[in-house]
């Protein structure tokens, strides 16, 4: 199992789990009082579960040339959609920072 913050303007917003490549639950921070992290997946006190990697999540994820320099320079496997989210989202556009919780 692994597990990543996500923060949104430097509050801990929720937490993203993989249990495995078909089994993922984002879970909001029960203390949390700032917005939904998306318009798809708004503030709620159950978890999202997902059969597949988030598509939200998945938006963040570079294409093309950039995908296969990051698989190559981080040692990861390109259907490793965690790993690679949990490297670039230390550096997202805008209020929202995704770091790994180890």
């Amino acid at each position: 199992m692994r597990r990543a913050q996500i923060i949104v303007n430097g509050e801990v917003a929720a937490e993203l789990i993989e249990h495995s490549i078909k089994h993922y639950e984002l879970v909001y921070a029960k203390n949390y009082t700032g917005t939904s992290i998306s318009l798809t997946l708004p503030k709620k006190s159950e978890p999202y579960v997902f059969k597949s990697f988030p598509t939200f999540f998945e938006g963040f994820l570079p294409e093309g040339i950039m995908l296969m320099s990051l698989l190559k320079t981080q040692k990861i496997d390109k259907n490793d959609f965690f790993s690679q989210l949990v490297i670039v989202g230390l550096d997202l556009v805008g209020g929202l920072t995704i770091k790994e919780i180890r």
